[in-house]
């Protein structure tokens, strides 16, 4: 995760995702890099940290909320209220260096375009599927204890609301590059070996090796 150091910028305002009051409708993908920014004093206490928003969706009471993979689930954004362990503060666009708190005009329109269209029936089916466009990576752990990062396809809406990640099995693949809804994808959950979700630079750093993937392996292996 980037950091940023904290200014005088106006106060944001982040929705909290309360998947217990409201479940996801629809969901827009964020294509243009944008990020969540929080607080973390265990961290710091001067800095400002940044991770990249996955997509923004539309909750069942009609509030729009950005969606993160944050520890081992997806809904974990809504417990970002909590400056000693992450404190949602607002969005920033690394492209142009600025803050900004309110949906994008852009995915207001996708959303709702998409709450007409979506159908809400399907109580245990697929409503959506969007590709997964910040470089998630789940850690996975096999049946013989080996950990495994798998980068992480595409992200499936399913009719109760839940979003999961969805992975490739490298015995099913027939042709490359793997795409959103291709027949060897599978859910990534805690019954397939899920541990934690890695945006890719974290990932990156594990896969290269050194003390900190070593502790952080050790550690997610012994959960």
């Amino acid at each position: 995760m980037a950091t940023r150091q904290s200014g005088s910028t106006h106060s944001a305002k982040i929705l909290p995702f309360t998947p217990t009051s409201s479940r996801i409708r629809c969901i827009s993908p964020a294509y243009e890099g944008h990020c969540l920014l929080y607080s973390h004093h265990a961290l710091s206490r001067d800095k400002l940290y940044a991770i990249r928003i996955l997509c923004w969706a539309r909750l069942a009471d009609g509030r729009d909320v950005a969606v993160v993979p944050w520890l081992n689930d997806i809904s974990h954004c809504r417990d970002l209220n909590d400056a000693e362990t992450g404190l949602a503060v607002g969005y920033y666009d690394p492209a142009c260096d600025d803050r900004f708190d309110t949906l994008p005009s852009q995915h207001r329109a996708a959303l709702d375009a998409l709450s007409e269209q979506v159908a809400t029936d399907k109580a245990h089916g697929v409503l959506q599927e969007i590709p997964d466009l910040i470089g998630s990576h789940a850690a996975m752990v096999k049946d013989s204890d080996e950990l495994v990062l798998e980068p992480v396809v595409s992200w499936q809406l399913r009719g109760d609301g839940r979003m999961q990640a969805m992975l490739a099995d490298p015995e099913r693949i027939t042709q490359q590059p793997v795409l959103p809804g291709d027949p060897c994808l599978y859910a990534a959950d805690h019954e397939s070996g899920l541990r934690y979700y890695f945006q890719y630079h974290i990932a990156n750093q594990i896969k290269n090796g050194g003390a900190m993937s070593t502790r952080i392996l050790g550690q997610l292996i012994r959960r």
